[in-house]
């Protein structure tokens, strides 16, 4: 499904090749963390068919095709998780025929589509137990099921409340420049008879003071070691305003978002995206021709703002480190990557 189109159109793209997938990716018709992983992931599998038929020349073209699609986003881990599984699954198969490779990777995309759909619906169990009946939920961005295989990562949270039969209203953030809340969180949310109100991103302190919102919850593009965390840009402003009212500020994530080999969140690189997306929005000008503009299409969340971190393997919380491997039940050893930041 074409994002971009959302809400006045519900059109689908077909993509032949890898190409395709890069250019969904980047102009963001795909879009969502989980999305993206999966996307690229089957990406690989249409750039690898037109590989020779020699191990050599095949594992290169795979190569190359994995690292193209990866050049597509800098900022959300579960796209180089993805494309790094694709690797590791073709690489253990070395010496075998290469239409059994195929076949296997396309066996593998599938699984991770699949773990995706089942570890979505675990976030929501774990997650609606820290939710009370007749609660106001605030939002942003969007977490749904437009952003993963199935259900979603926050939005699955809410979901599964609903399911359980809590009475909720979502607050759903505009979320500037592009207008993923109003777009797809609010449409979303309505086509699943979700109670939803849209508010532009400036009114979010308003709304908490008047007692409208007992939960914040968003979702993630990038975890660090010791639960910082990188999500859509104005996610770092709720997280203090959430603190200063004395609201919990939840983060609902797969353990594939989580980058161990970062020990902070300074480490992750966050995208810097067209000036025209806040000066044109959707084409339209708004600002002075030539104006300069700064565009980060993510800020970075510290782990002290974040009440518990909501996984498919449990709830985190504290937020630290030692909390963070205990749930997910891995090392944090590992060199730190060599990162451009931008302050």
């Amino acid at each position: 499904m074409d994002q971009t189109r959302l809400p006045r159109e519900v059109v689908y793209r077909e993509c032949h090749d890898e190409r395709a997938v890069w250019e969904a990716i980047k102009t963001l018709q795909v879009r969502g963390a989980p999305a993206i992983g999966i996307a690229a992931a089957y990406g690989v599998c249409l750039g690898i068919k037109s590989a020779p038929d020699d191990e050599q020349a095949f594992f290169q073209r795979l190569d190359e095709v994995a690292s193209y699609l990866a050049s597509s986003r800098p900022t959300a881990v579960n796209l180089f998780w993805a494309l790094d599984r694709m690797r590791r699954r073709a690489e253990t198969l070395r010496g075998q025929p290469l239409d059994l490779i195929r076949k296997a990777l396309l066996e593998e995309v599938r699984a991770i589509h699949e773990e995706d759909r089942a570890l979505c619906h675990a976030i929501g169990r774990w997650g609606e137990s820290l939710i009370e009946d007749r609660s106001g939920i605030l939002t942003h961005c969007n977490a749904g099921g437009l952003a993963t295989a199935e259900y979603g990562t926050a939005l699955a949270v809410i979901y599964e409340a609903v399911a359980k039969g809590k009475r909720v209203h979502v607050f759903a953030d505009e979320t500037r420049p592009l207008l993923q809340g109003a777009r797809l969180t609010a449409w979303e949310l309505k086509a699943h008879g979700i109670p939803v109100t849209l508010i532009c991103d400036n009114m979010a302190a308003e709304v908490m003071k008047e007692g409208k919102v007992q939960a914040v919850i968003v979702g993630a593009d990038r975890i660090a070691a010791n639960g910082d965390t990188a999500n859509k840009i104005g996610t770092y402003g709720l997280a203090i305003l959430a603190r200063y009212h004395r609201i919990p500020f939840y983060v609902a994530a797969p353990s594939s978002t989580f980058d161990l080999q970062l020990s902070h969140g300074g480490l992750i690189p966050i995208e810097q995206r067209d000036p025209r997306e806040v000066t044109s929005p959707f084409g339209i000008p708004i600002a002075p021709e030539g104006i300069d503009v700064y565009n980060p299409a993510f800020d970075v969340t510290p782990a002290e703002l974040i009440t518990a971190i909501i996984c498919e393997k449990g709830v985190i919380r504290p937020v630290n480190k030692e909390t963070i491997a205990a749930i997910l039940g891995r090392a944090l050893a590992g060199p730190e990557r060599a990162q451009t930041v931008v302050k």
